[in-house]
């Protein structure tokens, strides 16, 4: 598969399929695409009893725009043939070179591969149920899995008074989401290291309120 690094400030889509996704998986699919450029699209296509409860949540948390689409018959699913057509026009409009797709549906081969055939770049992001098809039409594939709530915010571990004088001293931990996002990022590069500017603006991304001075640095772009 072809590399999506170092693609600078690529113009990504980030389009999920809420009929077919758990809302979990959304956050983690934004980390994943922020490594690749600037997200200018966050979209999230479903029904009425799709994008209600957890869904709506998500969508107006990450300042997703709800694709409403109504089922004009019985078992037919509008919500994939609305994500289909605004890639496209996304794609010929000029406003993202790079789609993430957040889906595990196979019917998405397709568009995945028109998309490469026009020159974009296409990453997948979905469940363990992801079928080849799926992925292998993509340039990358990335597979969620359900993960633990312990770990996932910064660790950050106070001072504590010594109960004796043979006490090792407290290690001051690095918050998690920085680890994360080094491995992520270097997990694409042949050395395996990945620059201070780099990391910074990735989390910047990420969080756009986002500031290194909160953890005690004075930057990571300098």
């Amino acid at each position: 598969m072809a590399s999506l690094q170092g693609l600078g400030e690529t113009r990504v889509a980030v389009l999920v399929d809420c009929d077919n996704v758990s809302p979990e998986v959304v956050e983690h699919a934004l980390k994943i695409a922020a490594q690749f450029g600037r997200i200018v699209l966050r979209r999230g296509y479903g029904n009425h009893f799709t994008l209600a409860n957890k869904w709506q949540e998500t969508l107006v948390r990450l300042a997703f725009t709800p694709c409403l689409q109504y089922q004009y018959a019985a078992k037919k699913n509008t919500s994939d043939i609305a994500l289909a057509l605004d890639a496209q026009e996304a794609l010929f409009d000029h406003r993202a070179d790079l789609f993430c797709l957040v889906t595990s549906d196979s019917d998405f081969a397709y568009l995945c591969r028109k998309l490469r055939e026009r020159g974009a770049s296409v990453c997948i992001v979905g469940e363990s149920k992801t079928p080849d098809a799926l992925r292998n039409a993509s340039d990358q594939f990335f597979e969620w899995h359900q993960e633990s709530s312990v770990g996932e915010e910064a660790s950050q571990v106070a001072s504590l008074p010594a109960q004796a004088t043979d006490q090792k001293p407290v290690v001051k931990r690095r918050p998690r989401f920085v680890i994360d996002a080094v491995s992520l990022l270097a997990g694409g590069t042949t050395d395996g290291r990945v620059s201070l500017g780099a990391v910074g603006s990735y989390l910047k991304r990420t969080d756009p309120g986002f500031s290194p001075t909160r953890y005690g640095i004075q930057g990571f772009w300098k």
